[in-house]
């Protein structure tokens, strides 16, 4: 199969990122076009090193470049209030888009979780960085045993987070909430992002909280390993930090749950699951300490991947 060309709007450390892991791993992805808005950019110059054809003129830029009727995928890492206006452009085109803003426009896209859901859809949205490596902890635990609350904080390196991604902090924790709920499963979530300024840059951490009904704490051990070498395939540096630890909440000292007002649940007994991660980056663009960025670029990538094979796939049919 040949390989299926794509676009990528945002020339700063995600697209940047992205580019690279496309141009030295992929079989499936070529880059077509690499966009942004600033031609004094790293991401920009760096692309036109390496041949790709490029445009500092943003989304009309990307419209106008002669290739532009080959590309068929769209990745947007730019912001979730400029998505928008690209969505509306590249769908009207009749392309593809892969979402990495917060922007939530498409449906949340999480790949060992519901990674091959959304494969017809326009535009599918990666949810966020936090996102990516949690919920699939939130679902590993809610497929043993019902969750009822899901919080989520992810701790990354101040200097790992470029203006995109500080302009899109509501974003990020309204987004991360609700995909929590929507593909995690959890009946309420909750999600925090600490940037660290810590120097050296510590690697990015995350921790989950699951409270949920009883069950047997080796199936749900068993399950979060499980997830957590299903995204190792994609994501190398994604491992536990310690094992997963288990609480039970009795009734005679109850959890009080603010989130879950409006549940009829403010007060919680089953068992609490904490889950602590750190995500190492593969260091194509930045620091190994930017897994945060390694995660998202390489859901995205994914996802693109299986949304190609099956574009040819049902054209071959």
């Amino acid at each position: 199969m040949s390989k299926t060309k794509v676009a990528i709007i945002g020339s700063g450390n995600i697209g940047t990122d992205l580019m690279i892991k496309i141009m030295r791993l992929s079989n499936v992805l070529e880059m077509g076009a690499f966009v942004g808005i600033d031609p004094e950019s790293d991401g920009l110059k760096r692309a036109e090193r390496l041949g790709v054809p490029i445009t500092a003129e943003g989304i009309d830029g990307l419209v106008a470049l002669p290739g532009f009727d080959e590309i068929e995928i769209v990745f947007d890492a730019t912001s979730a209030g400029a998505h928008k206006r690209h969505s509306e452009v590249i769908l009207g085109a009749g392309k593809r888009m892969v979402d990495l803003t917060p922007a939530a426009i498409g449906p949340y896209t999480i790949p060992p979780v519901n990674g091959t859901a959304n494969l017809d859809a326009a535009n599918v949205n990666m949810v966020t960085c936090g996102g990516q490596a949690t919920i699939p902890i939130v679902a590993a635990v809610n497929r043993v045993a019902k969750v009822h609350y899901g919080e989520i904080v992810a701790s990354i390196a101040s200097k790992s987070a470029g203006p995109g991604t500080r302009a899109n902090i509501d974003e990020f924790t309204e987004t991360t909430s609700q995909a929590i709920m929507d593909v995690g499963g959890a009946t309420r979530g909750k999600a925090i992002i600490i940037l660290n300024p810590a120097e050296p840059p510590l690697i990015m951490r995350d921790t989950v909280y699951c409270l949920c009904e009883e069950a047997d704490q080796d199936d749900i051990r068993r399950s979060i390993e499980d997830m957590v070498a299903e995204v190792q395939s994609y994501v190398p540096g994604y491992r536990l930090k310690q094992a997963v630890q288990f609480e039970h909440i009795g009734s005679n000292r109850p959890l009080r749950i603010p989130e879950m007002a409006g549940t009829g649940q403010t007060e919680f007994t089953g068992l609490k699951v904490s889950v602590f991660l750190e995500v190492e980056g593969a260091a194509h663009y930045l620091p190994a300490y930017a897994g945060n960025l390694d995660i998202m670029t390489s859901a995205a990538m994914k996802t693109a991947e299986k949304i190609a094979t099956r574009m040819h796939e049902g054209a071959a049919a």
